[in-house]
């Protein structure tokens, strides 16, 4: 007879039930597994610094349209200034954040133990991920500047789009 836990959707990660994650159909299928080797974090072969920029960049486009739509300063000639300056404000504490944790996680001269074991080599060290807070701050205030300056100038930038400034 066959044993009914082979039909389980659910089990430990690489059948350990100690790790404290499970496999599921969504996380462990393959099309997943290539998205998550493909962000920024897992990628191989880039520098801290530009995995810092990539991941800054994302995040601090996206933290301008929230505040510029949905902040106290919505209805207001200034929305577009005030998104900005909160999400300056918002990259700033992030920045301090990831400081922060690489200031009491990384001794000089030793590795940090992780726990996800394919955390590339370079960001268990003090440096990289002092190279990677950088790159971060340097992407997210760069793509909460483009942003600003796109939610601005939006109507040049729709009339651009739509080939009206084109038109002969």
């Amino acid at each position: 007879m066959a044993d009914p836990r082979d039909a389980e959707v659910v089990r430990p990660y690489d059948g350990n039930p100690f790790i404290g994650n499970l496999e599921t159909p969504i996380n462990s299928s393959p099309i997943v597994k290539a998205y998550i080797n493909n962000l920024p974090a897992y990628r191989q072969n880039v520098s801290p610094l530009v995995r810092g920029i990539e991941i800054g960049m994302a995040h601090g486009f996206f933290l301008v349209g929230p505040e510029t739509l949905l902040g106290p300063l919505r209805e207001t000639d200034v929305a577009y200034v005030g998104g900005l300056i909160t999400a300056i404000a918002i990259i700033l504490i992030a920045t301090a954040g990831m400081s922060a944790y690489g200031i009491v996680s990384f001794k000089e001269g030793g590795d940090f133990e992780v726990q996800n074991p394919r955390t590339p080599a370079e960001l268990r060290t003090a440096k990289g991920w002092s190279e990677l807070t950088g790159g971060f701050f340097l992407g997210a205030m760069g793509g909460a500047f483009v942003a600003f300056l796109l939610l601005e100038n939006f109507d040049i930038v729709d009339s651009i789009l739509r080939g009206i400034v084109h038109n002969t």
